[in-house]
C-alpha cells in the first residue's frame, strides 16, 4: 500500500532479461533501510526488491518486471537511462498524506499539453475510455505515481476524456512529472474508492 507522495527520483542504471525483466535502480536512499522483499512504487508500479547494495545517498536496489507490467505500463518505460518517481511501501503509522494508492497500473494516459498557470503548470492528460468513468473533479488520480487532484474533466466523442491537473513548483521539481511534454506517456492508477462505487453501480443497473 502506498500514498503517492514520492520520496525520490530514482534512475535505471541496467536491465536484463532473465526470464522477467530485471531492472537495476540507482537511488538516493540508504541501503540498510531497503528490507530485501520489500515493495517500492516505481512509477507507479508496485514491484519487490530482490538485491541491493550501495552505500548511504548512493544506493541501488533490483526488481523484476513480469511481462504484464510491462505490456501495461508506458512503452519503453524500463529502459536503461529511465527516470523513475520512488516510494517505499506505506508503514504502519506513517502520515496518509496523498491518497490510498495500490501499485498496479489501471492504464496509460498521454500528456495532451502543458501550460504555465502562474508559478504552476497546468497539466491536460488524454485517458482511456475504459478508465474515463471513474475520473471526477476534485477526485484522486495517481500519475507515474503521483498523488494528485482531478481539477476538470471533458469527455471526448470517442468515449475517452481529457483531465486537467494543476503541478505546482515543488511537485515539478521532486517528481518526473516536472520534465513531462505533450506526447509522454504516463502510468494512471485509479482512485481504489472509484473503483469500486462503479462495480457497485453496474451490479445495480
Amino acid at each position: 500500500m502506498f500514498t503517492g507522495i514520492v520520496t525520490a527520483i530514482g534512475t535505471i542504471r541496467e536491465t536484463r532479461k532473465t526470464g522477467d525483466l530485471r531492472a537495476v535502480i540507482a537511488c538516493p536512499f540508504d541501503p540498510a533501510e531497503i528490507a530485501m522483499g520489500a515493495s517500492i512504487a516505481c512509477s507507479g508500479v508496485c514491484l519487490t526488491v530482490v538485491d541491493k547494495g550501495g552505500a548511504p545517498g548512493d544506493a541501488w536496489f533490483a526488481v523484476d518486471i513480469s511481462g504484464e507490467s510491462v505490456a501495461r505500463t508506458v512503452p519503453g518505460r524500463w529502459e536503461q537511462g529511465g527516470k523513475l518517481n520512488l516510494e517505499p511501501a506505506l508503514k504502519l503509522g506513517d502520515e496518509l498524506g496523498g491518497h490510498i494508492v495500490t501499485g498496479h497500473v489501471d492504464g496509460v494516459g498521454t500528456v495532451v499539453s502543458v501550460t504555465p498557470e502562474g508559478d504552476s503548470k497546468k497539466f491536460v492528460i488524454a485517458a482511456p475510455k475504459e478508465l474515463a468513468p471513474y475520473l471526477a473533479p476534485k477526485g484522486s488520480i495517481t500519475v507515474d505515481g503521483v498523488s494528485l487532484t482531478v481539477n476538470e474533466v471533458s469527455d471526448e466523442p470517442d468515449g475517452t476524456c481529457h483531465f486537467t491537473l494543476n503541478i505546482i513548483p515543488h511537485t515539478a521539481e521532486v517528481t518526473t512529472i516536472g520534465a513531462m511534454q505533450a506526447g509522454d506517456g504516463v502510468n494512471l492508477e485509479i482512485d481504489v474508492l472509484a473503483r469500486y462505487l462503479q462495480r457497485m453501480q453496474s451490479l445495480r443497473g
